[in-house]
């Protein structure tokens, strides 16, 4: 039998969301940076994203990560993430998975009982902290690039709806818009889930008609492509809950709670309550 292509694949997962992992078969890119990289694969070897993340043998409800040289010689490793709209430079849940991966296969080597990792991406450096047993990451945490907001209270002309709607848009690794659902009639609930997609991505394209935020200091990190109901704050002790949806086109609602505990939401959150409190619990529906 002749192979035309060979791919080594790790199957990997964040809380059911599907985040499989590239070690091997694929050639590094020019570039001096991570995100130069990312953006050569996106213009010039788009089809290899396409090979992995379409039927047969993929899926539109997963993404994909490709291991490559880091170039932040402080970094461990370096990797691409590729999702069915688009190659994001920061996703948490990959993160994770990739993470993981290395960790349990030997390409970074592990050490029980912490093992600290450094990532370069697309979206800059990003400090992993493994709690690792018997070979195993049983625990994953980072550190991710700075979130920060970039409006408030924007007002949005959507088509349907009588008065602008106020939207939040802020920068996690993504650009991310954050509307509150009882602000445009919903509630957050499983049986209103589709009446969510369809107000949702109106909203969306609303937004990316008439805002283009851009990053302050990679000018092509630029316009939002995430968006995400939200309910305000309700306090409870020193505790403050916020509860939230998240899905992505084709994908549907996204599984993975880091997913959907995003980094923009608390910049907003906090830039919207000045009150003091200990701990933000964020409850994802």
């Amino acid at each position: 039998m002749t192979f035309g292509r060979t791919y080594n694949v790790v199957g990997a997962h964040c809380g059911g969301e599907v985040c499989d992992v590239v070690v091997g078969g694929v050639l590094d890119a020019p570039g001096k940076t991570m995100f130069e990289k990312m953006m050569y694969f996106w213009k010039k070897r788009d089809n290899l994203r396409n090979l992995l993340l379409n039927e047969p043998r993929g899926s539109s409800s997963m993404c994909t990560n490709l291991v490559l040289p880091p170039c932040n010689p402080e970094a461990d490793a370096g990797f691409i993430i590729m999702e069915h709209e688009e190659y994001p430079p920061m996703s948490g849940a990959n993160t994770i998975a990739t993470s993981t991966v290395l960790l349990e296969t030997g390409m970074v080597p592990m050490q029980e009982p912490i093992t600290t990792l450094k990532l370069d991406t697309a979206a800059g450096l990003v400090t992993v902290t493994a709690e690792c047993e018997a070979g195993k990451a049983k625990y994953v945490e980072f550190q991710n690039v700075p979130a920060f907001v970039y409006a408030l209270d924007l007002d949005i002309t959507v088509p349907g709806f009588d008065k602008p709607v106020k939207v939040d848009i802020a920068y996690g690794g993504m650009w991310y818009a954050l509307v509150d659902a009882a602000s445009v009639g919903l509630q957050i609930a499983s049986e209103n889930g589709r009446q969510l997609v369809e107000v949702g991505e109106r909203i969306k394209r609303a937004i990316q008609a008439q805002t283009d935020p851009i990053h302050p200091e990679n000018p092509e990190i630029r316009g939002v492509t995430v968006f995400e109901f939200t309910n305000p704050l309700v306090s409870s002790g020193n505790n403050k809950e916020a509860v939230n949806t998240v899905w992505f086109l084709p994908v549907g609602w996204i599984a993975a709670p880091v997913e959907r505990v995003r980094a923009p939401d608390l910049p907003c959150y906090i830039n919207g309550d000045n009150s003091p409190w200990a701990n933000l619990l964020f409850i994802a529906v």
